[in-house]
């Protein structure tokens, strides 16, 4: 039996009233989850660019594709999934710093994931950090141990590399 992976679907819209909810709808009435989704306004307005995260095996893949390409306003369906694609996430993390030792080993590995300090009081310390979904699970996982107070991440969004020339 084939091991269910996450697979980045990139889906383009018509921004319209209700396109998001439709999509939503489909997923979670046929009991696929979503791990991550994001919607943005593409360089024209009248569409919009989603990027959806979701686990799943081939089947399953073959399934969400198929419904999705019978909305009425998806444009197009992309599995970027084993292609060579951009992806990028972020995420804002509130950190615990107990202690002047704690908080220079955390200022430490914040500089070595090009990450950004964002906020400052006693005892805490506000990180944003940026990239591959991959280095966003390093840095947590890193972290963790710090105390993790409150988090929010983006979502993933991406598209397919730029073609060579």
């Amino acid at each position: 039996m084939e091991t269910p992976e996450k697979h980045t679907i990139s889906v383009l819209v018509e921004n319209k009233f209700g396109v998001l909810a439709r999509v939503a709808g489909l997923f979670s009435g046929r009991g696929y989850n979503i791990s991550s989704l994001t919607v943005h306004e593409t360089e024209d307005p009248r569409f919009s660019k989603m990027t959806i995260v979701t686990t799943g095996d081939s089947a399953i893949l073959e399934q969400i594709d198929k419904q999705l390409r019978k909305l009425v306003d998806v444009i197009t369906v992309e599995n970027l999934t084993g292609s060579h694609f951009v992806e990028r996430e972020m995420a804002l993390i509130k950190l615990r710093t107990d202690s002047p030792e704690k908080q220079t080993q955390l200022i430490q590995l914040i500089e070595i994931f090009d990450g950004t300090i964002v906020s400052v009081s006693k005892g805490e310390i506000g990180v944003e950090i940026a990239g591959r979904s991959d280095r966003l699970d390093n840095f947590i996982e890193m972290v963790r141990d710090f105390g993790i107070v409150e988090m929010a991440r983006s979502g993933r969004v991406a598209i397919n590399r730029c073609k060579k020339i």
